[in-house]
């Protein structure tokens, strides 16, 4: 049984990995699924470790390593191929990383890899997460599963929930490409933002929690994909005012 987390654990860096695969051949929507999956597995395997009394050093770094794949290196794909359709208008390719170097020119072939810059911030995250002892209840910066789920939400919207408006939005290169920032940024801000860890269940104790939790899940029946996006920035918001009254 004390295998069992590093067990949980390693089938993150499977669906992670098999998300990557999705990513890389414009397989949006399957990427969005094994990535949901690997983050599944990210919450079980701390639940099942303090639940059996089995938390390890091997099982911190492994969970880490789990989480540059799943929530570091899809998103930054996802973003990738995002990008490269942005500036190729029309283009319907199967694999942008087979097909971009044959479009010709540096802003269709290449910018589309600024994309990896979520990537890159988020390997930083995760470092500073593994040796700052503080972001117990609470977190420093954006935690990188949250960042990867609004990137991801972003081509579900455009397949299954999005307007014309919203759709031009999103494959605008200057928007992706301050997203991309802004992503960069709230991954290594400093700022403090309330983490979802119940020491008990009252609601006083914990109202803020319960609140953003109701709010997201009306939002989720309302606007479907479309509120992902918007349950990410009121969780920042919400911890940024939280933090201002108290």
């Amino acid at each position: 049984m004390k295998y069992l987390p590093n067990l949980i654990t390693l089938l993150n860096v499977l669906f992670g990995s098999i998300a990557a695969v999705f990513a890389v051949l414009n397989r949006l929507e399957w990427a969005a699924v094994f990535f949901m999956l690997g983050v599944l597995c990210d919450f079980a395997d701390g639940l099942v470790a303090r639940k059996l009394g089995v938390q390890s050093e091997l099982g911190i770094q492994l969970d880490s390593l789990a989480d540059m794949i799943t929530s570091g290196l899809v998103p930054g794909l996802v973003m990738c191929q995002l990008l490269a359709m942005s500036v190729n208008a029309g283009w319907n390719a199967d694999s942008f990383f087979a097909e971009a170097l044959a479009q010709g020119g540096w802003w269709g072939a290449w910018f589309p890899f600024a994309g990896l810059l979520i990537t890159l911030s988020s390997a930083v995250r995760l470092a500073r997460f593994n040796i700052d002892e503080n972001q117990v209840n609470s977190f420093i910066g954006l935690p990188t599963p949250a960042n990867a789920l609004w990137i991801l939400s972003l081509p579900l919207i455009l397949m299954y929930n999005g307007s014309e408006f919203t759709n031009s939005l999103i494959l605008n290169p200057w928007f992706l490409s301050g997203l991309t920032l802004l992503s960069a940024y709230l991954l290594n801000a400093p700022i403090e933002l309330f983490a979802l860890k119940f020491d008990n269940y009252s609601f006083r104790d914990n109202s803020l929690k319960y609140i953003f939790i109701v709010l997201s899940l009306v939002m989720v029946l309302t606007l479907q994909f479309l509120a992902i996006p918007l349950i990410v920035l009121f969780y920042v918001l919400t911890s940024l005012f939280s933090k201002k009254a108290s």
